[in-house]
């Protein structure tokens, strides 16, 4: 029942920050009864900019201020910065022990600060819309001077420093405990700035608690080493990640800051502490490593290129402003209208400037997007050579398409321990950054991303499979180098055909696999060239395993999976594979057109004993051999051991197509190629007819 006459607030009550900080306190300056939108400022704009990783020059306001002039072509005003006068002779030694990692680096001695003194209102707002909370004046001074210009800097406790500033790579038994009180210990490659006790920060990123300014209690910080260094992108990039950190500083560094802005930066800071926290300034001491700073290279701007590129005209003199506007100095101009060449030095502050499509696409950008004319490219359509006598990866993929395969395409990274099961006796290629442990090594095998795939499949209730992927193996040489060669492999798995009421289940079997590879060798037209023999190898079954031939050279290998392997990669059933090399399968006959005869065919059939160890297709091919030009075809129809056959022999039943393109055969001249067929047999194989 008592009217309240108000109330003492936070600043997240009034909305003005995200987390409560204590009750808001208020300047003593301020003048009761006033607004406090007004007494504050509050009547502002925030712009929440999103910067795509290659323009850390706008992590600034000068940046974004520079951007926003250049863009709407008027002049920005920046801040005048005027060198601050030592008044003390006070310098700390700094020594760079990593000058490739930090070839810059400043620094200078303020004695007497006065710590105690709060950061003016001014300060601290601009400091909290910029997303940054106020901690002690010395802080403030330079996360504002990092805001405002885009240069990262930290001040040390000078009474805490020892001996001199070392900065340099980490070494064994360095510990650093952070300002957060996280403890970290580096790695080798991490850079440190360190005294003659050890480290104090971590160069880019965080400093140390030992070294940090003290505001309260008779410990408080009275002499500062206010620190303004330049710190290579390679030696900042992921080490604040490493440590699960992520700083402004960091973020800065990683995309490269203004390798010649920390003097004037540094004076900039100077200036704010003496106005803030009082003190006496020594001289700025610099080391400097000049041959580690960037070196920015001349790139030139060709106006023919930019026509070509943007598909308009420019004119000469807007180009010229335009590199103007973004401070871009132009070291030469050579010729007139479309031979102009404007010999461009990219800024200190623009990292991304590297060749002619960098300028190309500033100019672009400036000019105007909307701007630039719209018109269709002329282009001469050019049509692609063929080879006749070749297969292309398309028709390959064709025909096992045809036969109701699926393509699939997997990484080419693989797990090093998998991998192992389908090629157990080479050392795959490791690779030096790899995304995972599971994606380690260069693939040797197509293999294993095929039973990955099938497995995979099988987890989600599938049943059968008909996979197959053509892509590239890495294979290492003896030299230390590696060879790339292109395969094509498949895997069966479950029933040959799906659920139907026409037909019975049956599971795939080791036929079905041959049957894809002879689906390949069909397509070449010169199928008699390749062969299918008994074959051994570390992830096929043993006795259901053929090697590929070609003209005699191995191709590759079909069959179904090893036991062992099954087991191993914990497959419930046997699946069959198959894979070859892509290289010699892809040659074909010449396609040649020949007239259909007009006269009938005749068919004689020849059964031959012989021992049951002759492969068959070594049987068709000498009666094909043999029968010479009358002979159209011959195909095995019938195998036969048993009754009436010794042990270790068998029966083979082949039937001849016999034709001739002009006349009609007679009886007499299909028995002559009917005997000269079983002669041929006779000597080559020792058989004899049934």
């Amino acid at each position: 029942g008592v009217e309240s006459a108000g109330m003492l607030c936070g600043a997240d009550e009034l909305g003005l920050a995200e987390e409560r900080d204590g009750l808001l306190e208020l300047p003593d300056e301020l003048e009761t009864g006033a607004d406090l939108r007004a007494a504050l400022a509050l009547d502002d704009t925030i712009i929440d900019v999103d910067l795509t990783p290659n323009r850390g020059d706008c992590l600034s306001v000068r940046g974004l201020a520079r951007e926003v002039g250049v863009l709407n072509d008027v002049h920005v005003c920046a801040p005048r910065i005027d060198p601050v006068p030592a008044t003390i002779d006070d310098v700390f030694p700094v020594r760079l022990s990593a000058p490739e990692d930090c070839p810059r680096y400043l620094g200078r001695v303020i004695r007497g600060v006065d710590v105690t003194r709060p950061s003016p209102s001014w300060l601290v707002e601009r400091l909290r819309r910029c997303g940054l909370r106020s901690i002690d004046p010395v802080v403030d001074v330079t996360n504002y001077v990092m805001l405002e210009l885009g240069q990262p800097m930290h001040a040390f406790d000078l009474a805490r420093l020892e001996g001199g500033i070392d900065v340099r790579r980490a070494r064994a038994g360095d510990v650093l405990v952070l300002l957060d009180g996280s403890e970290v210990r580096p790695a080798p490659d991490t850079l440190l700035i360190t005294d003659g006790a050890g480290p104090v920060a971590l160069a880019g990123i965080m400093g140390g608690e030992r070294s940090g300014i003290e505001a309260t209690g008779e410990a408080r910080t009275r002499d500062i080493f206010l620190e303004c260094a330049y710190f290579s992108p390679l030696a900042v990039a992921g080490r604040a990640r490493r440590h699960g950190l992520q700083t402004d500083a960091s973020q800065r560094y990683e995309r490269g800051v203004d390798f010649e802005l920390q003097r004037e930066a540094t004076e900039r800071a100077t200036r704010l502490l003496l106005d803030i926290v009082g003190g006496e300034a020594g001289p700025v001491s610099e080391a400097v490593a000049p041959e580690a700073l960037p070196q920015r290279a001349t790139v030139q701007l060709r106006a023919s290129r930019l026509r070509r590129l943007l598909g308009t005209e420019i004119p000469t003199e807007t180009v010229d402003g335009i590199l103007e506007r973004l401070g871009f100095p132009v070291v030469a101009r050579d010729g007139e209208g479309e031979d102009r060449v404007w010999s461009v030095r990219a800024p200190s502050f623009r990292f991304d400037i590297e060749r002619e499509a960098d300028l190309v696409e500033e100019v672009a950008r400036v000019h105007g997007y909307d701007r630039l004319e719209v018109a269709l490219p002329e282009a001469a359509l050019h049509l692609p050579s063929t080879e006749e006598d070749r297969l292309s990866a398309s028709a390959l993929r064709t025909v096992l398409v045809g036969e109701g395969c699926r393509e699939i395409v997997t990484y080419s990274f693989v797990e090093p321990a998998f991998a192992a099961h389908f090629v157990p006796d080479l050392e795959p290629l490791a690779l030096a950054n790899p995304l995972s442990a599971d994606l380690a090594v260069m693939r040797p095998s197509l293999l294993p991303g095929l039973v990955r795939t099938w497995i995979a499949n099988r987890n989600r209730q599938q049943t059968r499979a008909r996979l197959f992927e053509y892509g590239r193996v890495f294979l290492p040489r003896a030299d230390g180098g590696h060879e790339e060669r292109d395969r094509v492999a498949g895997l069966l798995a479950g029933t040959r055909t799906p659920e139907q009421w026409g037909a019975a289940e049956a599971p795939v079997d080791f036929f079905d696999a041959r049957g894809l590879v002879e689906a390949l060798i069909d397509a070449t037209g010169d199928a008699e060239a390749f062969a299918f023999e008994p074959g051994d190898h570390p992830a096929f079954h043993p006795g259901q395993c053929a090697r590929v031939l070609r003209d005699g050279a191995l191709l590759g290998f079909v069959g179904r999976i090893h036991p062992q392997v099954q087991e191993a990669v914990d497959l419930p059933q046997p699946v069959y594979l198959f894979e070859l090399e892509v290289e010699p399968l892809a040659a074909c006959r010449r396609p040649a057109h020949a007239g259909l005869s007009r006269f009938p065919a005749l068919r004689r059939d020849l059964a031959v004993e012989l021992d049951a160890a002759v492969a068959a297709d070594r049987v068709v091919a000498c009666a094909r051999r043999a029968g010479g030009e009358l002979v159209t075809g011959v195909h095995l129809f019938d195998v036969y051991t048993g009754d009436g056959l010794a042990p270790g022999r068998r029966s083979l039943a082949l039937a001849l197509v016999l034709q001739h393109p002009e006349r009609t055969l007679e009886d007499a001249e299909a028995t002559e190629v009917l005997e000269r067929v079983l002669g041929a047999l006779e000597q080559e194989f020792g058989a004899r007819r049934r």
